[in-house]
C-alpha cells in the first residue's frame, strides 16, 4: 500500500503530521483522532495561506498570479478531499448504527 494524504500504513514507515514526521515507535501511539485533527488543521492552514495570497495580490503586494492560483487550488483540493473523508466517515457511522445486535 502507498501513502494516502500524507499517511502511510503501519509498516515501519513514518507518518507525516503537521508537527513533522514521527518515528515508527511513536507511530503506534498516534490516535485516529490526532490524525484527523492534524489533517483538519493542515487544511485550515492551506485555506489561510490562500486567503493571505489573494489579499497580497489584491493590495499590490509582491506575489505572482501563478503563486496565488496555486495556493487557492491546493486549498480547494485539500478541502474537497477533507469533505469526502468526512462523508465516508459519516456514512460508515450510519452503517454501523443500522447493524442489528
Amino acid at each position: 500500500m502507498g501513502a494516502i494524504g500524507g499517511l502511510t500504513p503501519r509498516t515501519g514507515h513514518t507518518v507525516s503530521l503537521p508537527g513533522g514526521p514521527i518515528s515508527p515507535t511513536e507511530q503506534q501511539r498516534v490516535s485516529f483522532r490526532d490524525l484527523m485533527l492534524g489533517a483538519v488543521q493542515e487544511v485550515n492552514q492551506m485555506q489561510q495561506n490562500a486567503d493571505i495570497a489573494v489579499e497580497t495580490l489584491m493590495t499590490g503586494g509582491d506575489i505572482g498570479t501563478a503563486e496565488v492560483l496555486t495556493a487557492v487550488q491546493k486549498a480547494d483540493i485539500a478541502f474537497k478531499l477533507m469533505m469526502q473523508i468526512r462523508n465516508k466517515l459519516v456514512s460508515a457511522f450510519q452503517e454501523i448504527q443500522n447493524i442489528r445486535v
